[in-house]
């Protein structure tokens, strides 16, 4: 009976967690990202509640033959397979190392060694060092294949979101940090580095005048993250003092980050107007309007897009061109028009739920379909960067009408 009891109570554990979401923790949401919801009501699930997920786990405690694995294993597992079986990728659970990570990282700062971690077209995890970052001065190369941690082998196929974490911590007066092998492409010789843990600060910006088009601003937006705002209203009174007369926003492979982040960047584009439609069982509809007196409304404007363009990025993209704000080019964007929240459980893990859909101004669903550019162009297939040429032309050219 109590075994039966400590079930009983830890799958109410587990529900209250996964469908009323008790506890919020974080008063930030991320991939497509709203901010709010920042308490819910907890309430208990009832004994007639998942009698069959009950009845499945005490047969499995009382009958199965081997050593069973610890309860937040159990309890992990379940939520994973219970999430899954809503179809949604954008619907899922993190352990509590990678929300936490995930947590820092929307911040635009956190405790680690500096470093991308992707995954190549050969399916090696592969390392790409922030500059000035733990990594690069302790010799990290751009590409460098990551082989093992803290002297554990690293399989190919881990989780990318594991990987990040690996590469993370918690900076103390002791000193911490994590110890590496790499080796580079096409090499056999490898090397191992202990890297401290510090504080990193990602720029989710970057920005220059253009060499080829002095008269002409160029902003990068990898991310949006709650430092983004600021530092793109800095970008641009940088750029004001080099007597910039366009500018040209550069969204592609942005795929996202915190929702309000990206209205208040749109806003800055715009005079007024409505920037974004959201769609939601809980609230309904609800039209985010600009407020007037945005820091760049009087430069002519033109965004890069492409394939990778998801999501927070689309936001702006969507609310700049139906504005008749900005011509876009490039490529049709990814087509993530949904909204997640995520909530903070008890235990430090989170779960990603899509609470709403958006739309563009002119009401055009974009999840799944993508925004289309004004002017669609091909990649160029030896790299040339044909899009940014094609920019400079279009706003020398409405420069050179108006």
């Amino acid at each position: 009976m109590e075994q039966r009891e400590h079930t009983r109570l830890w799958w109410n554990q587990l529900w209250r967690g996964i469908v009323i979401v008790a506890l919020v923790s974080g008063g930030f949401l991320a991939g497509f990202i709203a901010r709010g919801h920042e308490s819910a009501t907890a309430q208990e699930s009832g004994d007639s509640e998942f009698k069959i997920l009950n009845q499945v786990d005490q047969l499995v405690r009382d009958n199965f033959v081997r050593d069973l694995p610890p309860d937040n294993t159990l309890e992990y597992a379940a939520i994973r397979g219970y999430l899954a079986s809503l179809n949604d990728n954008y619907t899922f659970f993190n352990d509590p190392p990678v929300a936490s990570s995930e947590s820092d990282a929307l911040a635009g700062r956190y405790g680690g060694i500096g470093v991308d971690v992707v995954r190549n077209e050969a399916g090696m995890i592969v390392l790409y060092p922030y500059p000035d970052s733990p990594a690069a001065r302790a010799g990290v190369l751009d590409g460098d294949i990551l082989l093992a941690v803290n002297d554990q082998p690293l399989d190919p196929n881990e989780r990318l979101d594991v990987v990040r974490q690996m590469t993370r911590g918690e900076i103390t007066e002791e000193g911490s940090g994590v110890k590496i092998t790499v080796q580079q492409p096409n090499t056999t010789e490898t090397r191992t580095y202990d890297i401290p843990f510090e504080e990193i600060i990602i720029p989710s910006i970057a920005w220059r005048v253009l060499a080829e088009a002095p008269e002409l601003g160029y902003i990068q937006i990898k991310s949006f993250t709650s430092l983004t705002p600021e530092e793109v209203e800095n970008a641009i009174a940088d750029l004001r003092t080099k007597n910039i007369t366009g500018l040209i926003l550069d969204l592609r492979f942005n795929s996202g980050g915190l929702l309000q982040e990206s209205i208040d960047v749109a806003g800055e584009f715009l005079n007024g107007g409505t920037i974004v439609i959201e769609q939601s069982r809980t609230t309904g509809e609800m039209v985010h309007e600009d407020t007037p007196g945005g820091v760049a409304t009087d430069l002519p404007t033109i965004v890069l897009v492409n394939g990778g363009t998801a999501s927070a990025a689309e936001v702006v993209a969507g609310a700049l061109q139906d504005n008749g704000r900005a011509i876009i080019i490039g490529q049709r964007t990814f087509g993530k028009g949904s909204v997640q929240f995520i909530f903070g459980l008890e235990d430090g893990s989170s779960v990603h739920i899509t609470a709403s859909l958006w739309l563009t101004p002119s009401r055009t669903p974009l999840d799944g379909v993508g925004l289309m550019p004004n002017i669609e162009m091909i990649p160029d297939q030896n790299g040339r960067d044909v899009e940014l040429g094609e920019a400079i032309r279009q706003l020398r050219q409405l420069l050179a009408n108006s």
